[in-house]
């Protein structure tokens, strides 16, 4: 079991590592949506800077001062989505291989400072089930409770 734990976690860390690649090393808290429906894989991700909810096309506007710009270029928005899209999968054939069930929903939240990492996983049809929904509605609605909460 450990096995299984320990690749299950190395897949969530390189999740983790390619947003905070994308940011530069310079976020408060990391957050990304990771679902897999049957056949369906879909992730988002977004950031806590400066005590705001952003995300990965909006960095510059919660610059301070004279912060250095972010690259925001789609190609990099694309370039990461793409490797949540391939770990996300990785995650999929580890649980087949280890005859586990797989998650339909992640929600990871990594906090840079402290390398605080907490997950929550759903193992029922999120969206799937809802002709109305989509896993990018569910992202963009855990964005939107974020944002309104309290901060921090």
């Amino acid at each position: 079991m450990k096995e299984f734990e320990d690749k299950f976690s190395a897949l969530q860390a390189d999740m983790v590592s390619i947003c905070l690649e994308y940011v530069e090393d310079r976020a408060d808290q990391i957050y990304i949506y990771a679902s897999c429906e049957e056949t369906v894989i879909s992730s988002k991700f977004f950031y806590l800077i400066n005590d705001q909810y952003v995300k990965p096309h909006k960095l510059n506007d919660v610059l301070i001062d004279n912060d250095k710009e972010y690259d925001v270029s789609a190609k990099r928005q694309f370039m990461v989505l793409d490797i949540l899209s391939e770990d996300i999968e990785s995650i999929k054939n580890t649980c087949k291989e280890y005859e586990r069930d797989m998650p339909t929903e992640m929600k990871i939240k990594y906090d840079v400072k402290s390398g605080e990492f907490t997950a929550e996983y759903k193992y029922e049809l999120v969206y799937l089930n809802d002709e109305n929904k989509t896993a990018s509605d569910i992202a963009d609605k855990w964005f939107k409770e974020l944002s309104n909460s309290s901060r921090v």
